[in-house]
């Protein structure tokens, strides 16, 4: 529950997202002399081209492809020209201006609304023979630019440096660690390592130590930890706490994010995706999507059947929306005991544009919580990407979660999670304005 101040606040913030959304009907009444409508339908009619645009850019090639480009970047220029050109455009930037202002009391009331809960954290003891393994590669050279090394001897901590010109068994490694006597353990690279060395951490119940050493560190933000500092989360072998989270698995592998099939999982699968990813992407998404190599999915998720999916993402506790699995979106927490399940089914240029009007309440999305899925193909083995790693795994696939496997040592001084923001849905503004301010956000 919010406090008596936060539901306040959030009423008064809901209450000045409706007047903004009723000041952008008034403005759209007023001018309905002066193209008002015109200012919608123009715009309206913007998004969808450029939705169809984008579309038939990825999903193509040769001239549909320069078409789709073409018309991506010329649908919102034409409607900008268009409002100039009938001097609409004070209107409609006043219209805008007054959904903007909407959109922001909105987010920033269900953001106060939402209930507060995030992971416990207990007391723990200073570990007395810390192991950790470090990547010198892993995110542009981070262990020698913040000197992981060295603060983490000074700390106490025995560390293992790979070797990058030889391919180490990361969980070997940590399974010696284990046998010399290690109380913990604990990983300076990419969540993909990060998630073998957990496992091993599990069974053998020992706490687990993140350093943000990766490029994107999506566990250690979730975790709450410093990104820009990697050296602060050092500070959990003096001063630190335990959190007890979840742990992935996809057909006895471990996973601390997220794991995807379908389209993004072909595209990783190629060599020469870690040197040009957008390049590769690009070359083989026509393919992917429409092409001989497209590849449907079917998924049970638990008692719901999911069919003919293009990509399928199963994440180590749900994200807020779909709409964050972009990179920057955020698990407010990691130990809710379920997967999130996000299907995507998008075939032809009407589906995109109802994709990209509707975003999560679009038909071609589908948003799930489970306990288990179960992921199956005509193929007899599919691409996996498990927390960005390329794998091939025989179908069918099942992910499972393991609730409350792993012991996390965390520093007490951390940035922390930010509270995340829920879509907008008026329903639930109207209610937290006029209604209950108790009644919990829809995420």
């Amino acid at each position: 529950m919010t406090g008596p101040g936060g539901g306040a606040a959030a009423r008064l913030l809901a209450r000045l997202a409706v007047l903004a959304a009723v000041g952008s009907v008034v403005v759209l009444l007023l001018a309905v002399g002066e193209g008002g409508l015109v200012i919608v339908g123009a715009g309206f009619l913007g998004v969808v081209l450029c939705a169809v645009g984008i579309w038939w850019f990825v999903a193509h090639r040769g001239a549909v492809r320069l078409l789709g480009a073409l018309l991506a970047v010329a649908a919102p220029v034409a409607v900008v020209v268009l409002f100039a050109h009938d001097g609409l455009w004070v209107t409609a930037l006043i219209l805008a201006l007054c959904w903007a202002a909407a959109l922001a009391c909105a987010r920033a009331a269900l953001r106060r609304s939402r209930p507060k809960r995030s992971m416990r954290a207990v007391a723990a003891p200073r570990p007395r023979r810390p192991v950790l393994i470090m990547n010198p590669k892993s995110g542009g050279g981070k262990v020698g630019r913040f000197g992981l090394v060295e603060r983490a001897e000074e700390l106490g901590a025995r560390v293992i440096l790979l070797d990058p010109s030889a391919p180490a068994d990361v969980a070997a490694l940590a399974r010696e660690a284990v046998a010399g006597g290690a109380d913990l353990l604990g990983v300076a690279g990419g969540d993909g390592t990060q998630a073998l060395v957990a496992a091993v951490a599990a069974e053998h119940d020992l706490p687990f130590l993140v350093v943000s050493a990766g490029t994107r560190n999506h566990f250690a933000m979730d975790l709450g930890l410093d990104r820009t500092d990697p050296a602060r989360c050092l500070d959990a072998l003096t001063d630190g706490e335990e959190l007890r989270i979840d742990l992935g698995d996809v057909a006895g592998r471990p996973f601390v994010n997220t794991v995807s099939f379908g389209v993004y999982a072909d595209v990783v699968q190629r060599p020469e995706y870690r040197d040009d990813k957008a390049g590769t992407a690009l070359a083989l998404m026509p393919e992917l999507l429409l092409g001989e190599g497209v590849r449907r999915l079917d998924a049970q998720v638990d008692d719901t059947a999911l069919s003919s999916q293009q990509a399928l993402l199963i994440s180590n506790n749900p994200y807020v929306s779909p709409d964050e699995l972009s990179g920057g979106g955020r698990r407010p927490t990691l130990d809710d005991g379920e997967l999130g399940v996000v299907g995507i089914r998008v075939e032809d240029a009407t589906q995109a544009a109802d994709l990209a009007v509707r975003g999560s309440q679009s038909t071609g999305l589908t948003v799930l919580t489970a306990h288990r899925v179960e992921v199956t193909s005509a193929a007899d083995e599919i691409p996996v990407a498990v927390d960005g790693e390329a794998l091939r795994m025989p179908t069918p696939v099942v992910c499972t979660l393991r609730p409350g496997a792993l012991r996390v040592l965390v520093p007490r001084d951390r940035p922390g999670v930010p509270v995340p923001v829920p879509p907008v849905r008026w329903r639930r503004i109207l209610d937290l304005a006029f209604g209950r301010t108790e009644r919990p956000a829809e995420g």
